[in-house]
């Protein structure tokens, strides 16, 4: 019997993902789910109140229409089926329905600056979306966790994700930076922003600030900004039409080609940013330069997808009664 392998959705950004890693799994039957919760997150989600998670608004919506038009097939919640394995893009929530599977973390991309939320969920076990990205691979719930770079690898370890689960493999939409240099964007060497949902998310951006100086910055230089599609749209364009009046402002498009086309790249939390460095571009960030460049996901030429595919082979033909409580230790050092 075919066997089956389930990969949760959330972000266009993971959901393509997903797809891109599905793609080299012919042999499987590959179904796939929007992100979803149970119990009271669950019924917040349906009533609309975590509109700005990858659990509503414009993420699920954008999801489910990727989903659609693709005509891949669709078990919502994972539902339907009894699956061999499932991959995911996210364990901040790990669903009660898939913890006894095989699973795999994929992480999705940069992880957010650590503050004082990542201790407090550590030590009293709060819920990890309390701390975001910054607690990605904390659940330990999971069987492999294939991460973007081996200094990912170090930064997951130092936070105390085990060694022995952590697969280096790249990450797609992210391992081949060169390919969005042929493109048809119509501009060239302008100041881009790129813009982060902070403040959607429930943390402070002093925005205002942050576009006094992208005006610095640029020097009178044509600036244009890709608004992160998960922003108060009216509220961010209005704050960039009182700092910079001459901005070219877009809703959505190829952020990628508007990287590869600029002369200097600003970002807050995005993981663009990433983009940027592998081309090579004059970049701004509120992370750290240095570590960035520590963290860049490997510039594998677009094998990542193919990579995890790998992974997913291997784990799916490995026992659950050899998988837990121990871990795969035969994947220690490997890198795909």
């Amino acid at each position: 019997m075919t066997k089956k392998v389930l990969f949760i959705g959330g972000s266009l950004n993971q959901t393509t993902m997903m797809h891109k890693i599905a793609s080299h799994l012919p042999e499987f039957d590959a179904f796939f789910t929007p992100f979803y919760a149970e119990g009271g997150l669950g019924l917040l989600a349906k009533g609309g109140v975590l509109k700005h998670s990858i659990l509503g608004g414009k993420h699920r919506m954008a999801t489910l229409e990727y989903l659609n038009e693709q005509n891949l097939p669709i078990d919502e919640g994972g539902r339907q089926h009894t699956y061999d394995l499932v991959v995911t893009g996210t364990d901040l929530i790990v669903q009660s329905n898939i913890r006894r599977t095989r699973l795999i973390l994929v992480q999705e991309g940069i992880t957010e600056p650590e503050n004082f939320s990542l201790p407090l969920v550590k030590t009293f076990r709060l819920p990890r979306y309390l701390a975001n990205t910054a607690a990605t691979g904390l659940s330990d719930a999971y069987d492999l966790f294939c991460v973007a770079s081996h200094g990912y690898r170090d930064l997951f370890i130092r936070k105390g994700v085990r060694p022995e689960k952590i697969v280096v493999t790249g990450i797609p939409n992210f391992d081949h930076a060169a390919e969005a240099m042929n493109n048809d964007f119509p501009y060239r060497d302008y100041v881009l922003v790129a813009t982060s949902s902070i403040r959607e998310t429930g943390k402070f951006d002093d925005r205002v600030g942050f576009l006094r100086k992208v005006k610095r910055i640029a020097g009178g230089r044509q600036v244009i900004v890709k608004l992160h599609p998960n922003e108060n749209v009216r509220r961010a364009e209005a704050e960039i039409r009182a700092q910079l009046p001459g901005a070219i402002i877009f809703r959505a498009g190829n952020t990628n080609a508007m990287v590869a086309n600029c002369a200097v790249l600003i970002t807050q939390v995005s993981s663009v940013v990433f983009v940027g460095i592998a081309l090579g571009k004059e970049v701004h960030s509120y992370f750290d330069l240095d570590q960035l460049r520590r963290l860049l996901p490997l510039q594998n030429r677009g094998t990542s997808a193919a990579h995890i595919a790998q992974v997913c082979r291997f784990l799916v033909n490995v026992p659950l009664a050899e998988l837990r409580p121990k871990p795969v230790r035969r994947l220690l050092t490997a890198e795909w």
